[in-house]
């Protein structure tokens, strides 16, 4: 006797949408990064508000307001991965926080360096992520953490003294480039070029003062190489070469720019070589600069190209439906 055997019916209960965004482990990261970064926000209140205090009030920093914004890009290239792994408390991240939590007012009350500030809110965003993450998640984290070193205003002392070799060395080149032209002469003295033209000597030389040291062309295109060297893959050693050709290429147009004001302050109209119409000239070398930079980059391109073609030995030849036909070069 056969039974009839009857269809058990189930009833599957939807998945709300709202459980499964709760349930997400980005949601519960975002959160974690949230309340991390208010209570750094608060804690180094002050270090971070002098720095953004800097970036209004000089124009020479006021790139740093692109540093978070290009940190929180370098982040999103690895959303995925930051979002799939498994996060694995490190207790070194923990004493380096500890760490930075005690020296910071430390430093206000004892040591007084006001450029270790900022940093340590830096050291301290580092010491959360290896905390929290483990040495996975610095992997992919480090670079937009170590980035925002970039956004830090340099010491004053520091500065005048790391921008004087510049201002030398724009002073002399500018003077050589004005004595090229007929009837100008052109002598550097320091900082200063004392210039005779029609056998007449102005009436006051020009100065290669401290914002026409470069410094402000030189951070800001050295942070711009640095966004690019990452974000375009090439070969290590090639980073490596277009990350160290950001420093003579920002050199050598702030001496485009000054010798070009020179000209201009000289031969043309003095007024035109101050105020709005200096910082557009050094506007204008940002081009200049990313042409250069731009033309390194396609030349070592290829360079190994060519490299690569001329010594190597298998090639491909044809491919016919599934079939690829391999044939080895032999060297004459």
């Amino acid at each position: 006797m056969d039974k009839k055997i009857e269809p058990v019916s189930t009833v599957c209960e939807p998945v709300r949408q709202e459980d499964v965004c709760l349930s997400s482990p980005g949601v519960e990261m975002y959160v974690k990064v949230a309340v991390i970064g208010i209570l750094i926000y608060v804690y180094f209140y002050e270090a971070v508000m002098g720095v953004v205090g800097k970036w209004f009030a000089d124009p020479s920093w006021s790139h740093g307001f692109l540093i978070p914004v290009f940190s929180l890009y370098f982040l999103s290239q690895h959303k995925k991965d930051i979002l799939s792994l498994t996060p694995r408390t490190d207790y070194l991240g923990l004493f380096l926080l500890i760490f930075c939590l005690v020296f910071h007012p430390l430093n206000i009350v004892h040591f007084k360096v006001g450029y270790f500030q900022p940093l340590t809110a830096i050291a301290a965003v580092g010491a959360c992520v290896l905390f929290f993450g483990g040495w996975k998640l610095v992997r992919y984290t480090w670079l937009p953490v170590v980035y925002l070193i970039f956004a830090v205003p340099l010491p004053d002392r520091f500065l005048y003294s790391a921008t004087m070799p510049l201002r030398l060395l724009a002073a002399k080149v500018s003077a050589v480039a004005l004595s090229l032209y007929s009837g100008v002469e052109a002598t550097a003295r320091g900082t200063v070029v004392d210039v005779i033209h029609n056998g007449r000597a102005l009436d006051s030389p020009l100065d290669v003062a401290l914002a026409c040291s470069g410094m402000r062309l030189l951070m800001t295109f050295v942070a711009l190489g640095v966004a690019m060297a990452y974000l375009h893959y090439r070969p290590a050693w090639q980073r490596l070469v277009l990350l160290a050709c950001t420093i003579p290429i920002a050199v050598i147009c702030n001496i485009v720019r000054v010798t070009i004001t020179g000209f201009i302050f000289v031969l043309g109209n003095a007024k035109y070589a101050t105020g709005i119409y200096h910082d557009l000239l050094g506007l204008l070398m940002l081009p200049l600069a990313f042409g250069l930079y731009g033309g390194v980059a396609w030349f070592m391109e290829n360079l190994l190209e060519n490299d690569s073609v001329s010594s190597g030995e298998v090639g491909v030849v044809a491919n016919s439906g599934d079939d690829v036909i391999v044939r080895r070069r032999n060297d004459q």
